[in-house]
């Protein structure tokens, strides 16, 4: 097959490693840097005791791609959430019609618009439950070896080809039937400990051990799981993490009880480490996917007529830090300050 890799970050750059080790034809697409690294020094994964080399080639222009290759099989988001409208816009004038489009970003409704220009039978919506890091412009490390979740936006349509694929490249990978449902499930472990964690600048294990902050993450997750209950839609399990377990101990345990176990999980899995959405933000770029997470879900809120402040508040503080609308010291390690603009919601 031929494969397009839109986005050559840690997620695009592993998951097209796989698939071009296991025999298709691959190309990377990304900034020109980039994709000079790859060209010069190929990419190295690194995952358990096996480290693995490849050197597919890599281009900087959708039109350098499609002058290698005029038709693809599939082509890989793989961008950030927030980059994703641009490259849809680059996209839709050239994509080749034979192509498959599968969404690799992590939030909510990132699919829509890709179902609205090319039609849900062409567009296959991803999750990617491995975490790499990426140590410099090609080399890669696999933290934990999980999988891969796939699911059609057309209801019904046979994606095995597609989870075939992965598999042959030996990634963990499962289809599933409702892509919200996937999508919203994934969503609900990426926001643990993750835009609480950003604003207040506290690894996620001490947000957790905090009592403010640790309400303020019990009251969001169980808002997320209000709105999806709301909306009808499961929560369902990936491979590696079980969502299904989070939501029902989110739902039905005590607090009391709850945090203890709580704590633990959430400092085992990323204990010191700070999370993706604190990196966008002290990196300065002035874009945050907290609009596809806790945004998404006090928008989807608001439809669904279900309250969602902490949500709404961890959206908005956390846009106003990334524009720099707002000092940061302000809520740097004072989860009660946040926790005080949330009672101040309607």
């Amino acid at each position: 097959m031929r494969i397009l890799i839109y986005g050559a970050g840690a997620i695009g750059g592993y998951l097209g490693s796989r698939i071009f080790q296991s025999g298709h034809q691959v190309i990377m697409l990304d900034r020109q840097e980039v994709a000079d690294a790859i060209n010069a020094n190929g990419i190295t994964v690194c995952e358990g005791d096996q480290t693995d080399h490849t050197e597919p080639t890599a281009v900087s222009s959708l039109t350098q791609a499609l002058e290698l290759h005029s038709d693809y099989d599939l082509i890989v988001m793989s961008l950030k959430s927030y980059d994703l409208p641009d490259a849809l816009e680059n996209l839709s004038a050239v994509c080749p019609e034979s192509a498959t489009i599968l969404t690799m970003g992590n939030g909510i409704g990132i699919e829509r618009p890709f179902i609205d220009r090319f039609g849900p039978e062409r567009v296959v919506a991803g999750s990617l439950t491995t975490p790499v890091s990426k140590n410099d412009r090609h080399q890669l490390v696999v933290e934990r070896s999980r999988g891969l979740g796939l699911a059609p936006a057309n209801p019904g349509q046979d994606i095995q080809k597609w989870v075939t694929l992965f598999q042959e490249a030996g990634v963990t990978a499962v289809g599933l039937d409702d892509y919200e449902s996937m999508k919203w499930s994934k969503a609900l472990l990426n926001m643990v400990g993750n835009a609480t964690s950003a604003i207040l600048a506290m690894p996620p294990g001490d947000v957790y051990r905090s009592p403010s902050g640790y309400d303020l993450e019990v009251r969001m997750l169980r808002e997320i799981l209000a709105v999806m209950d709301k909306q009808q839609l499961s929560v369902v399990d990936l491979p590696g993490p079980s969502p299904k377990s989070l939501a029902t101990a989110v739902k039905w345990t005590p607090r009391f009880l709850l945090k203890p176990a709580l704590t633990k999980i959430v400092s085992g899995g990323r204990g010191e480490k700070m999370p993706s959405f604190y990196i966008d933000l002290v990196s300065g770029r002035g874009k945050s996917e907290v609009i596809y997470h806790n945004g998404a879900v006090a928008q989807a809120g608001e439809v669904a007529g279900v309250v969602t402040p902490v949500n709404k508040v961890l959206n908005d503080v956390l846009l106003k830090l990334t524009y720099q609308e707002v000092d940061s010291s302000i809520y740097e390690r004072n989860p009660a300050r946040l926790l005080a603009d949330v009672k101040k919601v309607k």
